[in-house]
């Protein structure tokens, strides 16, 4: 009963002008980022941290996952349109996506990802509000030595988010880690790599590192890239009518799309681009009609879509229970909360339950305003992905000045960001994960504090943790991913969380 007390306040609060505003322009302006092929919901949400700051957490939190959801939504548009994702969670959709659009059925295809999509927002919704509760209660039980162990085990895993070389991932997150130790120490208030510079002592904020990894990074990339002129098939709203045949066809993927989705979503690395492979290999070997694969098969469109929707909310229960960030927009969020104050973990539903359970309320609402937003404007969302670079890129250069500029009145930071944006270039250029370098930027401070706390616990006897089991057993689980990385190339083995792609992809 507390639970649904909570959840009606919640609701209450949601229903703000304010909130009720955020909700809707994050749900906006990600069904955009969506439609944009290139420009992806983490450079987004991280444009619009600055933005953010004038309105509380809740506000913000809301603002960032709806930009995040809403991307997962419009990605598709564009997939199945013209054979282009929008976002790179929406690549499985082009394969029977545009082969349905070719059939003539482009408008019944948009209009079963929307309502799949939909439903498994709201099973990921519904998944988030019932598990993160029992786990933020479990993990009030969490010291500082289990909470290093846990940080430890989680570098080890995210180091793989580079799959093929996951030495990189290892050096990006060393490297975040180093930068987040510049500045004064927390601790005895010891200036730390500054070179005598009062700029630094500050530290090197997460704001311009991020819109500059993510964003300049992004509009240096597609400047240098050759501009083609999509084609866009028209769509009209009486099209948007799937047959009864498709319906009955769509029903069990886009559940076990949604659940595959959810459980993908609680995985380090890119849970949104993971599940919806999983998701298209599952729906290929259980179908009774394989052949149908890459040719307009609806299950292979609605079950990847309805997948990425719902690895979403699952992605949202390490970052708000354990305050660990499992993907690139989850580090966004988690910095975005700090900016206001907040620090998700288990205290999150104890000191601040509004937060949590607002979030929760306002995203039902969310869902249904995606709904809404995409089956009528699916024409003109088509058409936002025919605006040149030209025109697009220097408003988005526009906005990432200002932003990073108004948050500390700074042009420190706006060089920041611009030598970081050309640091990012290359780094996606050499292959290097820019989402570990983040994610070890972000934890860093948090790492650090666990550290210097468990040696005080244990008067610098670190072999006190042997005593504690938590500790012990998520040391040995990142030991034994170690030893099977090691072993896995002598055996032909490969880490199952890298989704190997169907033969037909």
């Amino acid at each position: 009963m507390e639970g649904l007390s909570l959840l009606y306040s919640g609701f209450v609060n949601s229903f703000t002008l304010v909130n009720l505003v955020a909700c809707f322009i994050g749900a906006l302006i990600g069904t955009i980022v969506g439609v944009l092929p290139g420009l992806g919901p983490t450079a987004t949400m991280a444009l619009m941290l600055p933005f953010t700051l004038p309105y509380g957490a809740t506000t913000g939190l809301i603002m960032m996952t709806g930009v995040w959801y809403g991307a997962m939504y419009g990605g598709s548009t564009t997939s199945i349109l013209v054979n282009i994702p929008g976002e790179a969670a929406s690549v499985v959709t082009c394969i029977d996506g545009y082969q349905m659009c070719r059939k003539g059925r482009a408008g019944a295809a948009l209009a079963l990802v929307a309502a799949g999509s939909f439903i498994a927002g709201t099973i990921g919704i519904l998944g988030l509000q019932f598990f993160a509760p029992y786990l933020g209660n479990a993990a009030l039980s969490f010291g500082p030595p289990e909470f290093l162990c846990f940080m430890i085990f989680a570098f080890i895993l995210l180091s793989n988010l580079s799959a093929d070389a996951p030495l990189k991932g290892a050096l990006m997150i060393a490297f975040g880690l180093f930068l987040g130790t510049i500045g004064i120490n927390p601790m005895d208030s010891y200036p730390r790599f500054t070179f005598g510079s009062e700029t630094l002592m500050l530290g090197i904020d997460f704001l311009p590192i991020a819109m500059g990894l993510f964003g300049v990074s992004e509009i240096l990339t597609i400047a240098v890239e050759k501009y083609v002129q999509p084609e866009i098939n028209k769509i009209r709203l009486r099209d948007l009518y799937p047959d009864r045949e498709e319906i009955r066809r769509s029903i069990y993927p886009i559940m076990r799309g949604s659940m595959v989705g959810f459980f993908v979503g609680l995985l380090p690395g890119p849970c949104t681009v993971i599940s919806t492979f999983v998701s298209y290999s599952l729906e290929k070997r259980i179908s009774k009609t394989p052949e149908e694969f890459g040719h307009g098969a609806v299950e292979g469109v609605v079950g990847p879509e309805s997948a990425n929707n719902s690895a979403v909310m699952g992605s949202m229960i390490p970052l708000l229970t354990l305050g660990i960030p499992f993907a690139a927009p989850s580090a966004i969020m988690l910095a975005g909360l700090r900016m206001h104050n907040v620090e998700p973990g288990p205290m999150l539903f104890t000191t601040n339950p509004d937060v949590f359970w607002t979030f929760i309320a306002a995203m039902y609402l969310g869902n249904f305003m995606l709904l809404i937003l995409n089956l009528p404007l699916v024409g003109a969302f088509a058409r936002i992905a025919v605006i040149r670079p030209q025109v697009l890129m220097p408003m988005i250069s526009l906005i990432c000045l200002v932003g990073v500029y108004s948050v500390r009145n700074s042009i420190f930071d706006v060089w920041v960001m611009i030598a970081a944006g050309v640091v990012g270039y290359f780094l996606r250029l050499w292959k290097f994960p820019i989402a570990a370098f983040i994610i070890g930027l972000v934890l860093g401070p948090t790492t650090e504090n666990s550290l210097r706390q468990t040696l005080m616990m244990f008067k610098g006897d670190v072999s006190l943790v042997a005593d504690r089991p938590v500790s012990v057993t998520l040391l040995a689980l990142a030991a034994a991913f170690l030893v099977y990385k090691f072993a896995a190339p002598f055996f032909g083995t490969k880490f199952p969380l890298k989704v190997e792609e169907d033969k037909s992809l």
